[in-house]
């Protein structure tokens, strides 16, 4: 192992971090270094955590709720990548088959629409990801955010010229 530096972070989707300001790995403020104070906390999944490691930005929010009218219920998955950058897929709800194989991360409950029926069921919205990726991220937390460009494969977003993506940073 040598004493030099890595590089700065690449302005392109790739895995090298830079040092950033804290010297820790992570990338500068701004970057994935930094948590966003307007994200919102999905509640968490993981048996024996008490602290949510999931979050989503007040953009990826707007674009869930949009996708949600359009489309219903909704879950997300993230079956690769690796690192910040990575594309999670949304889904309509049960459309992509979860198994063993599969880790429930965290739920995102969004708040009813008015006029909300009494009793009607919470909109809740799970993001899964395979047990594989988990371990690969289980010291990481995640925020999912939304930037231009057309989201891949059969993910919801697609058409709407915009994709999710995660921006991670250590816990």
């Amino acid at each position: 192992m040598t004493d030099t530096p890595p590089a700065a972070a690449p302005a392109d989707d790739s895995c090298e971090l830079g040092t950033g300001q804290s010297g820790t790995g992570q990338a500068d403020a701004g970057s994935l270094g930094t948590p966003d104070p307007e994200a919102v906390a999905a509640r968490p999944e993981v048996a024996g955590e008490l602290e949510s490691r999931l979050a989503f930005t007040p953009a990826a929010l707007d674009l869930i709720k949009r996708l949600w009218a359009l489309h219903g219920p909704l879950m997300f998955h993230q079956s690769g990548g690796c690192c910040d950058g990575s594309a999670p897929m949304c889904y309509p709800a049960g459309e992509f088959k979860t198994g063993g194989q599969d880790v429930l991360l965290g739920t995102l409950e969004l708040r009813a629409l008015p006029p909300a029926p009494a009793g009607a069921p919470p909109r809740e919205i799970g993001f899964w990801m395979s047990r594989e990726q988990f371990a690969v991220w289980a010291h990481t937390h995640l925020t999912v955010d939304v930037v231009p460009g057309r989201g891949s494969g059969f993910s919801l977003e697609a058409p709407e010229g915009k994709r999710f993506l995660i921006r991670s940073r250590l816990l």
